[in-house]
């Protein structure tokens, strides 16, 4: 069978946890870290999405587990920002041609307002052209606003999130599957191209409304949101604890995001800003420290809110806070 050939079928040799992705990411008892895009700070809603290639392949060769995009359509000024400006698929294929060993990490893509068909596509689409390097975190969608434009009910997210990802599964993982649900029927047809592998691998974000039960049985892994030391620390044992009983023996990673202003002072402690911190690099070090040894595998950083520019503080994480932290690829 040649290489054509292979993007119609399942590949069953491997595990969604093979992607070349999530092995950058993620391995037990490790951490990584990532950066959102943009990658820059800015005023408003709007960035400027200036270099933002050359900040992509700076980051892979600093040694970043992964580039983060967002799925944002519409602009609501209530809510601040407008992620990357770019639809996340034509954008992680611009990113992907242009680098080679980084993870692509979607946090994530809104399921309850986007056709399973489409998602699946797209995703398997940018699984195979980047070498298997996509790890697509999903969530049910935190905008009200935007649901009236796709005709969806806000109050149906939860259980459109769930029909979603169970048809986003099997359109990914099985051959001409026959799918009855509220986005259509499916009789006779196949999607093509099929991942790299058995599946991609799946990360919920935050709750998106369902139980930690749920996402524990149903995703690969799990995103969350910043909190206190202390609180995260009980969230993470909270998730090691679900993962434990509902997978036994699987390694179900904990990632979760942070907006940092990384200050000229390296010894300045930790300052809150929305989401995340005003901080010194030694005491990044030391809080990023305790999130590993909390059970934390995965931290992904925002600049939106600092005071300096890229390149500086990519250089400055790159020489001083990476090292603590060596790429698990590498390490592996």
């Amino acid at each position: 069978m040649d290489a054509a050939d292979d993007m119609f079928t399942c590949n069953r040799q491997q595990r969604p946890t093979d992607n070349p992705g999530f092995a950058q990411m993620f391995a037990p008892g490790r951490l990584s870290l990532g950066l959102f895009f943009p990658i820059e700070s800015f005023a408003g809603d709007r960035p400027s999405m200036g270099g933002q290639v050359a900040l992509a392949r700076r980051a892979e060769q600093a040694g970043f587990g992964a580039l983060w995009f967002r799925d944002v359509p519409l602009r609501d000024p209530d809510f601040g920002d407008v992620g990357q400006v770019f639809d996340p698929w034509v954008y992680l294929g611009y990113i992907a041609a242009g680098t080679r060993r980084i993870a692509l990490a979607t946090g994530a893509i809104v399921l309850p307002i986007r056709h399973p068909v489409h998602t699946a596509k797209a995703a398997a689409s940018v699984d195979r052209l980047s070498g298997g390097r996509l790890v697509l975190g999903v969530a049910s969608g935190d905008r009200p606003s935007e649901f009236p434009a796709f005709g969806r009910a806000l109050e149906a997210r939860g259980d459109l999130f769930r029909e979603h990802l169970h048809v986003l599964r099997r359109l990914l993982g099985e051959s001409f599957p026959a799918v009855d649900s509220a986005y259509g029927v499916l009789r006779g047809l196949d999607l093509v191209p099929k991942p790299r592998a058995d599946g991609i691998p799946l990360l919920v974000t935050g709750h998106s409304r369902q139980s930690l039960d749920w996402i524990a049985a149903h995703a690969d892994g799990w995103v969350t949101y910043p909190r206190s030391l202390e609180a995260q620390q009980r969230t993470i044992a909270g998730w090691r604890e679900t993962a434990a009983r509902v997978r036994p023996g699987e390694f179900l990673p904990f990632a979760q995001s942070l907006y940092l202003d990384l200050a000229d002072d390296p010894g300045l402690p930790p300052q809150p800003i929305h989401l995340g911190y005003r901080v010194g690099r030694r005491p990044l070090v030391e809080l990023l420290a305790a999130l590993r040894d909390a059970g934390a595998n995965h931290v992904a950083l925002n600049l939106k809110y600092g005071r300096r520019p890229a390149v500086a503080v990519l250089d400055e994480l790159a020489e001083h806070v990476l090292p603590a932290f060596a790429p698990i690829a590498a390490a592996a």
